[in-house]
């Protein structure tokens, strides 16, 4: 016959657990997660037992199985390594009516233990007809597609409210965080930068709103103040809303204004940092950004302004006088007059330089070259935004790598 499946709620309630070994190592975890008073009975045990003894979470008897165990326990498990032990343990469980879960012999057992996982509120438990190893398997499938969720599961009852500022990552889908697309499957709206990763907006189900906050430079832009706006009134007519964002909201994202906006609109806010291109994507051209004996710090900089301009905070003399590496955002369009001003304040014409545009994607280009070539370089291979500028001795240190690659290539 199919098993019955039911959620136990034990916290509070006494489990007893009769040997110490692996499977018992397995088992009084997850019966802690879940709140049960645990008594564990065995002449000895593991290290990992031994820790949650000495931290007071699990009562330990050092002795053997004893009838009378079972007296005053909601659950039972047998997981000693002889079976006659097992046997007696089931058989006084079987007679006071407690459910008992034998670990040596599933067609003799009352119940049993599911391969279990859980994401957020959601609990995945998988019997596979008493087969573990199947089960394990099954679970973690469903497990992994909940958690990226590829697998449909909105709230309904208990959904999510306010705003979620997710950071969407450099560009390959793939590389946004598990909780940014847990958030997101969830979205009643969508709020999407330029730069998020479209490809996710794809597989958004149909009533999900998407609302295109797209800034081209020096063409069409949603404003930031509209932006603020669109969170707020969406969120008070009780949709949850996700801010999609490319790279980290709090890395040159403004995901500071926008939580500053839903604060005084009295809109809770999650925060889910995303991986900011300023580090990915030349680790995905297959620079470090530090290296040891090469550059003990790095630099990240808006270029949004030139140097020299009014709104410019940025100390270009102190970093031409670095030796760390300077990572440029928005700096393309501006690479003569940053070269120029570098050169200017004591960098040497010979620093050598990258540029990558859309890394991360399939589409991925890059250029190396001097700071004293860059500008005419990346002008001539028609390199465009969005595009990071890598400046620093560690360009020198990608190009080793890929001719140690290239010289292991049969």
């Amino acid at each position: 016959m199919a098993p019955y499946l039911l959620g136990l709620r034990l916290d509070g309630r006494r489990v007893l657990v009769v040997g110490g070994g692996r499977v018992a190592q397995r088992r009084v975890p997850a019966l802690l997660d879940a709140g049960a008073s645990i008594t564990l009975v065995s002449p000895s045990v593991t290290p990992a037992l031994d820790d949650l003894i000495a931290d007071g979470r699990v009562v330990w008897e050092r002795r053997p199985y004893q009838p009378g165990d079972c007296d005053g326990a909601w659950l039972v498990h047998a997981c000693t390594s002889n079976r006659d032990a097992n046997i007696a343990i089931a058989a006084e469980a079987e007679a006071k009516r407690i459910w008992c879960v034998r670990a040596d012999d599933k067609d003799a057992s009352a119940a049993w233990t599911p391969a279990s996982g859980r994401v957020d509120e959601v609990s995945v438990a998988i019997t596979a007809g008493g087969d573990p190893r199947r089960a394990a398997g099954i679970r973690d499938a469903v497990v992994s597609a909940l958690r990226d969720g590829t697998v449909d599961a909105r709230r309904h009852r208990t959904k999510p409210v306010g705003v979620a500022l997710v950071g969407g990552g450099p560009g390959d889908p793939g590389l946004i965080s598990v909780r940014g697309r847990q958030l997101l499957s969830q979205a009643d709206v969508v709020v999407a930068d330029r730069l998020a990763p479209r490809s996710l907006l794809d597989e958004l189900p149909p009533d999900v709103e998407l609302i295109d906050a797209a800034k081209v430079p020096y063409g069409r832009f949603l404003s930031q103040e509209r932006i603020n706006e669109l969170l707020v009134e969406h969120a008070k007519a009780g949709r949850f809303v996700v801010r999609l964002k490319g790279g980290d909201p709090f890395v040159f994202g403004r995901g500071g204004e926008e939580m500053i906006a839903c604060a005084k609109a009295g809109v809770p806010v999650i925060v889910v940092p995303g991986i900011t291109s300023a580090v990915a994507v030349p680790a995905a051209a297959g620079v470090p950004v530090t290296h040891r004996g090469v550059s003990q710090d790095f630099h990240v900089v808006s270029v949004h302004v030139p140097p020299g301009h009014p709104e410019s905070s940025v100390d270009w003399k102190g970093l031409a006088r670095s030796q760390g590496t300077l990572i440029l955002l928005m700096a393309v369009e501006r690479l003569a007059e940053i070269a120029e001003t570098l050169q200017g304040d004591g960098r040497s014409p010979e620093t050598p330089v990258m540029v990558v545009q859309d890394g991360t994607l399939p589409t991925q280009r890059t250029v190396i070259a001097t700071l004293s070539t860059v500008a005419e370089r990346v002008t001539a291979a028609g390199l465009r935004p969005p595009a990071i500028v890598i400046v620093g001795d560690v360009v020198g240190v990608g190009q080793e790598i890929e001719m140690v690659r290239a010289e292991r290539v049969p």
